[in-house]
């Protein structure tokens, strides 16, 4: 079988070869709404231009509505979507046929943290599970499978920002 991922790495890789700075993207988000003043509700474009508008909101168990999806939501969302797609793409490269997938994950937050009630509860996720249910075609190779996975962890790029965070900075612009 004929793998239509690495068709389409082939000059993308050779050009990386010659030019590894071209190999440097970056991605973008970012906020807007209607109703600066409502606390509660915002938009996010995930991705300069592309026309696709996601509405958030705040979870309820800070004050909010969850009226709509949060941004741990969005960011439940960005580790599922960047896993399938990393599986997808490594299982094509490897001639594995997947038959079934779906990635859930979960995160877990004591908000205590965030309201700023005890110093000692960190703000931020204490604890994310990322659960894949996948079949493949019968008659795949059990090492070619734990390959499929051992990859597909180490180059899903949300999961490894968020086990090595990079430095963030906030710039406030009046």
């Amino acid at each position: 079988m004929k793998s239509i991922v690495f068709e389409a790495q082939r000059p993308l890789r050779d050009s990386y070869v010659k030019d590894p700075n071209i190999a440097m993207v970056t991605d973008h988000a970012k906020t807007s709404g209607d109703h600066a003043a409502d606390p509660f509700h915002s938009i996010v474009e995930p991705m300069d231009g592309c026309g696709v508008m996601v509405p958030v909101g705040v979870h309820a168990a800070v004050g909010g509505k969850h009226d709509a999806p949060t941004p741990g939501d969005i960011l439940c969302a960005a580790l599922a979507a960047c896993q399938d797609s990393t599986i997808r793409m490594i299982a094509d490269l490897m001639g594995i046929e997947l038959v079934e997938l779906e990635v859930n994950v979960t995160a877990t937050a004591d908000v205590r943290g965030t309201l700023m009630m005890d110093k000692l509860v960190p703000v931020g996720f204490q604890k994310m599970t990322c659960e894949v249910k996948m079949k493949v075609s019968e008659g795949t190779d059990s090492k070619q499978l734990q390959r499929l996975q051992s990859a597909a962890m180490a180059c899903c790029v949300v999961q490894q920002t968020l086990k090595s965070p990079p430095p963030v900075e906030t710039i406030f612009i009046s």
